[in-house]
Parts: C-alpha cells; sequence; structure tokens
C-alpha cells in the first residue's frame, strides 16, 4: 500500500439510506447500524439532519457517544437553526463533522431559493463561519453541482474553502452524469479552483441511471478523495453508490486503481443483513456483493470450472466479505456449543443470556425442520430483535380457518400499547382475513402495495420471510416477518410495518414543524 493514496469512505445510510421511500429507522436502530459501522472501520458516518426532527437529533446524539473509530457527521441546511443543532447534537463525539450545502445550479437558485449568486456566496460564507463555532472539521456541498454553470461552480468552491471548509463534495444530485462526464468535472475542479489543494475533493453520486459506483470511481481516478455511499446502495429514488460495491472494486481491481480504503470487508456480510433487516429493504438475489445468488453457480460448464479451481468463475472469494464458505447445516441434535461457534462465525458476538434465548428458539425451529441453515440463524436473531423492541403492536397468536367451500376465517390475539385484544374477521382466502382483522382492529387509511413471499432456505419445510409495503397520506413503510408458518409471517410483516407507520407518522409531524422555515428566504435566523 506504499504506493497507493487512501479514499475515505463517508458512509450516509443512516441520512440519505433512510430517505429511500419506505425505510424507517428508530434511534435504537441508528445507533446498532452505527455501531457495526465502527466496527467495520469506515472513516466518517452521517448520523443524520439533526435540525429535521427530535428523532434525528437524539440519534446523532447518541451516535456522537458510542462512536470510537468514525468521524461523526452532521446534516446541516445553510441556516443558523439547522448549524446550531448539528452542533448541539454532535457535542459529545470524539471528532465531530458539520456537513453543510446550498443550491447553486441556475435552476435551483432561480426556482428553489429565490436567491441570486451574491446572496447565495454570502450565504456560503455565513454558514461555513456559523459551523466553525463547533468544529474546525467542514464539509461543504454545492447541490445539483453537476448542472452548475461551471464558472461559478469554481468559485462557490473557493469561497467556501477560504471560509474554512476542508472537504468539498460534489454531488450527482439527481444521477444525471455519466462517468467520463463526471470524472471529467473533478478533473477541471481540481485545474481551475485555485485553493482546491488546502481540501479533500468527495463525490455523492446517486444511482439513477445504475451508474453511481462507476461514477465515484471515475472521480477518484481524477482526484477526489472521499466517496459518500450507503450499505446495499439504498437511499433516495434509485439509491447511492453502494457501499460494498465501492469498497470491492478498489480491493479487487487494484491493478487498475492505486488507491486503498480501512474498511474491513470481512464485515460486509452482516451490516449487509442488518441494514436489510431494520429497513425492510430485502437485498435483490443478484445483487453485486451481497447477494444471495452473488457466489451461486447453477450453469454446468460453470460447476465445473469451480470444481476445478474457483477463480475460474469467482473473483471475489466468499470469506473477503464475511460469508462463511461453508454451508453449515445444524439440526435438531446439534448442541449448544455447535451453535454457539456458528453465530460467531456468522460475525455475533452476544452474551451467554441472549445466546441461551436463542438457542432455545433454534431447538424450537430444529423440531419443525429437518436442517437449519444460516439464513435461518439470520432470522431467529431479526425475530429475537424485533421481540424486545418496544413495538406498539405484538402479535401473541394466529389462528386461521380455510378450505375450498367457506371463505376463510382469521382470529387474532394482539397486544396493542399494552392491552391485550381479539378480532375475527373473514376474507377471499387466509391473506385476505389476516389483513383484514388488522386493519379493523389498528384502524388506519393505509394501501397494501407490495404483499411479497420468499423462501428463506430450500425444502418445504423452509422458513417463509414476507415482505408488505404500505401507504398511507404519502408515508411509505416496509415491514418484513419470517416464520416456518407463511401465514404467521405475513401477520408479523404486516404488524411490522405497521409500528413503523406509528414511528413514521410521528416522525412526520416533528418534520413538518420543525422545517417549516423555508431555506428560500432570510430572516434573522436564517443565513
Amino acid at each position: 500500500m506504499m504506493n497507493k493514496e487512501k479514499v475515505l469512505i463517508f458512509d450516509t445510510t443512516l441520512r440519505d439510506g433512510e430517505q429511500s421511500a419506505g425505510a424507517s429507522m428508530s434511534v435504537e436502530d441508528k445507533v446498532e447500524i452505527a455501531s457495526k459501522l465502527n466496527d467495520m472501520k469506515v472513516d466518517i458516518i452521517e448520523a443524520g439532519f439533526p435540525f429535521a426532527s427530535k428523532g434525528d437529533f437524539q440519534a446523532v446524539k447518541k451516535i456522537s457517544e458510542i462512536s470510537k473509530y468514525s468521524v461523526v457527521c452532521g446534516l446541516a441546511r445553510a441556516q443558523y437553526k439547522d448549524i446550531d443543532a448539528a452542533g448541539e447534537a454532535l457535542g459529545y463525539a470524539k471528532r465531530r463533522r458539520i456537513h453543510t450545502f446550498i443550491s447553486t445550479s441556475n435552476l435551483h437558485m432561480k426556482y428553489k431559493l429565490k436567491m441570486s449568486k451574491k446572496e447565495v456566496l454570502d450565504s456560503i460564507k455565513k454558514s461555513i463561519a456559523r459551523a466553525a463555532r463547533y468544529t474546525d472539521d467542514i464539509e461543504w456541498s454545492p447541490e445539483d453541482a453537476s448542472r452548475t454553470d461551471l464558472n461559478f461552480l469554481y468559485k462557490s468552491i473557493e469561497v467556501a474553502i477560504k471560509s474554512g471548509a476542508k472537504t468539498i463534495n460534489i454531488p450527482d444530485t439527481v444521477g444525471y452524469a455519466i462517468p467520463e462526464e463526471f470524472g471529467n468535472l473533478i478533473k477541471k475542479i481540481k485545474v481551475n479552483v485555485s485553493n482546491i489543494d488546502k481540501s479533500v475533493i468527495s463525490v455523492h453520486c446517486h444511482n439513477d441511471l445504475g451508474l453511481a459506483v462507476s461514477n465515484s470511481l471515475s472521480a477518484i481516478t481524477n482526484g477526489a478523495r472521499q466517496i459518500e455511499c450507503t450499505i446495499n446502495g439504498i437511499g433516495e429514488r434509485a439509491g447511492n453508490a453502494a457501499l460494498e460495491e465501492v469498497v470491492m472494486c478498489l480491493k479487487t481491481r487494484s491493478d487498475l486503481l492505486p488507491f486503498f480504503s480501512e474498511v474491513d470487508t470481512k464485515k460486509i456480510t452482516l451490516i449487509s443483513h442488518l441494514v436489510s433487516s431494520i429497513t425492510g429493504f430485502p437485498v435483490q438475489p443478484n445483487k453485486a456483493i451481497v447477494g444471495k445468488n452473488a457466489f451461486a453457480h447453477e450453469s454446468g460448464i460453470h460447476q465445473d470450472g469451480m470444481l476445478k479451481n474457483s477463480n475460474t468463475y469467482e473473483i471475489i472469494t466468499p470469506d473477503s466479505i464475511g460469508l462463511s464458505s461453508s454451508e453449515l447445516v445444524l439440526g435438531k441434535h446439534s448442541g449448544r456449543h455447535a451453535f454457539k461457534v456458528k453465530l460467531s462465525d456468522l460475525g455475533y458476538e452476544f452474551e451467554e443470556k441472549k445466546i441461551n434465548m436463542l438457542f432455545k428458539k433454534f431447538k424450537d425451529l430444529a423440531d419443525k425442520k429437518k436442517q437449519v441453515f444460516e439464513e435461518d440463524i439470520y432470522a431467529l436473531i431479526d425475530d429475537e430483535k424485533n421481540f424486545k423492541k418496544k413495538n406498539y403492536i405484538e402479535l401473541l397468536d394466529l389462528s386461521l380457518k380455510c378450505g375450498t367451500i367457506k371463505k376463510s376465517e382469521a382470529t387474532l390475539k394482539l397486544s396493542i400499547f399494552g392491552e391485550k385484544k381479539t378480532i375475527k374477521k373473514t376474507g377471499n382466502g387466509p391473506i385476505d382475513a389476516i389483513f383484514n382483522s388488522l386493519k379493523t382492529i389498528i384502524p388506519n387509511k393505509a394501501n397494501l402495495m407490495i404483499y411479497q413471499v420468499n423462501a428463506i432456505t430450500k425444502g418445504t419445510d423452509a422458513q417463509a420471510e414476507v415482505n408488505v409495503r404500505l401507504e398511507e397520506n404519502s408515508i411509505t413503510v416496509q415491514g418484513l416477518g419470517s416464520d416456518v408458518d407463511t401465514m404467521v409471517a405475513s401477520a408479523k410483516a404486516y404488524i411490522n410495518a405497521m409500528n413503523k407507520l406509528i414511528m413514521k407518522r410521528k416522525k412526520v409531524l416533528d418534520s413538518k414543524s420543525l422545517l417549516q422555515t423555508s431555506s428560500s428566504k432570510l430572516d434573522k435566523h436564517v443565513i
């Protein structure tokens, strides 16, 4: 690595990732993910937008308290209220950064901000000066940079660096750029911004055209030294550059990319699963690096090559991303020690009390299934975490009557805000009956947008993983549930989505009250 340059990995899963339609994370969820990002040695964690909601403020504050390796970053618009909130939330961070931004494209300045170029430049100076009250690690972004007039972009960056910004982030806000074009933009900034040597160039690429990772790599070959990305590539619209793809490209293609990151790639599989479980966003089977099929070979030609030499069809090894190379199968005769070793192999370290609890659930599952696979263990851990959370609604029992003659009937026993309730409803099939029952006992106006069932493992006794997406008044949430009984998994998924909907309702109301000040107007509190 002596001849290679380091690329900083800036993870924005907890901020931009949470802006995915349907994604929802509690404060506790964010702290858990941040802890894993620290273990993974991510350089910077953008923990949230502190002024946006009380939940975001608390998340940034708590992550600041627990982060030992990563710099903790808070996002802020070019407004005093935003910057002060970020500064306060980051108060306990060992290392802190404020990331402030303002639009610089003619389109945004005219229609969104209703500000002149002079007013925007003045706002850049004042916002960075305000942030300097709290930290000397300031990142500044020109929103919609890839559609900004180049001369004005150069001027804006010069002003930001002169005002104290140590990192200049160039976002492809709408994912419009292509690699050669975006790389050239970074090259032009390097040549035309007189004081660019006093800052680190960062890039934040969206994936609307499927080019976020390609654009990011093109940027670093042209002078950028920080990439902003997310776990599993989640984010607004089509998402962001996927962290796992970026770091594995750097590691795998070091022959053409003379760069490195400090990220521990063996933690990738664990954190990918964690983010998927918390957000309710399943990872597509053919997703690069972390998809279920990423190391699966079905073609006879491929299988023959793999048996002779794995390098024939695998450019990275499963163990390099923390995936067990052996598909260890446990059964009802497996002991506690074997189960504990398997948890460790998967990257989990639990207290003995928690292991005992999970082992009991494992034995119960093993009595229902012939074989218990790694994916089943992941599901057990997810189920236990969901049970331990302070959920508003919990499933206590479900019974069904269904057949070819009469309508299906579902009877559900639930705990709703601590009160036990029972409901019985019919429907056109068992799923319809379950969802009708839930909608009656938990009044809501949510529409069911997606209902999807996947087998976690192979065989007719496989656990089912059900994905439910609900939408209510422009609020979208994803729910996941797993069980050997598909009907139970379906009820769990709907309830999981409802718990997130209740949480998100509160967050949206909170955000609306805090964000009522428009960034397009200036007053004594606004830059």
